[in-house]
């Protein structure tokens, strides 16, 4: 992105792993500040889960750790009750082939060189795992999670209550929020004209048009009075009557208070 655009500020709502396809929301220039207000978003996902194989990174590129054929694969419905024994919020290991830190370094750099690595489970949210085909070894599920939950680690949890080693063999994400892969451009296609505004990237948030004397106000990082009634609550896009976003706020009581300023005042 970088070397399409010109710019050194590209940011992203969440890294792929080296062996998924899909999509990643990018920002660039002053609107990388706004990736937070993505990222948190819930994810879709198409995935592979291959039983029979586990890897030590619990994908189809490492090393295999354990094999196992069954004299019966598990039928359909097996697996369907499976899949739905792990919707909503449960605790999840991370794979220690992941980007977590222990003790100030990624997870992935001391599995490499061969330190041993224990990772604290964390909760996760799945609010959807549908079955879609099943043709012995591979189960293929559209999933869509909450942040910071990892498919493989799914992948090798399902093989485990099925009573099989298993491993993600093939990922691609789908969706973010509201935005969706097919949508999406490859990375050489990027041009400064194909980029989307910044309030077209806060669609998805209540909008709320502000006067100039407000734009003025949050240029300055003021908080300027709402007219809702009040109470807490956000985050919701402060737009100029052109359309232009102007800030990301949050709502304090009386008053919209900015929590990202993309126009500062001159």
């Amino acid at each position: 992105m970088r070397r399409q655009l010109g710019l050194r500020a590209v940011g992203h709502t969440g890294t792929l792993d080296p062996f998924a396809t899909g999509l990643l929301v990018v920002f660039v220039g002053r609107a990388t500040r706004l990736a937070r207000f993505i990222e948190a978003s819930r994810k879709a996902y198409t995935a592979v889960i291959r039983l029979g194989v586990a890897t030590d990174t619990e994908d189809g590129t490492g090393q295999v750790i354990a094999e196992m054929t069954p004299a019966a694969w598990p039928d359909r419905s097996a697996i369907a009750t499976t899949l739905d024994g792990f919707l909503g919020v449960s605790a999840q290991r991370p794979p220690i082939y992941s980007a977590k830190h222990v003790a100030g370094t990624r997870s992935y750099e001391l599995a490499r060189t061969g330190h041993a690595v224990a990772l604290d489970p964390v909760e996760i949210v799945i609010d959807a795992l549908e079955l879609g085909s099943w043709e012995p070894p591979d189960i293929t599920v559209e999933a869509v999670v909450g942040k910071g939950t990892y498919l493989r680690a799914l992948a090798r949890d399902v093989g485990d209550r099925l009573g099989l080693p298993a491993h993600c063999a093939a990922l691609r994400r789908t969706r973010v929020g509201s935005f969706d892969v097919a949508d999406a451009i490859s990375p050489e296609q990027v041009t400064a004209a194909r980029v989307r505004t910044p309030a077209a990237m806060m669609a998805h948030l209540p909008q709320v048009e502000l006067d100039a004397a407000d734009v003025a106000h949050i240029g300055f990082g003021r908080p300027v009075a709402r007219t809702d009634g009040g109470g807490d609550g956000g985050p919701v896009a402060l737009v100029a009557a052109d359309g232009r976003l102007i800030a990301v706020a949050e709502a304090r009581d009386r008053v919209w208070q900015p929590v990202v300023v993309l126009e500062p005042a001159a």
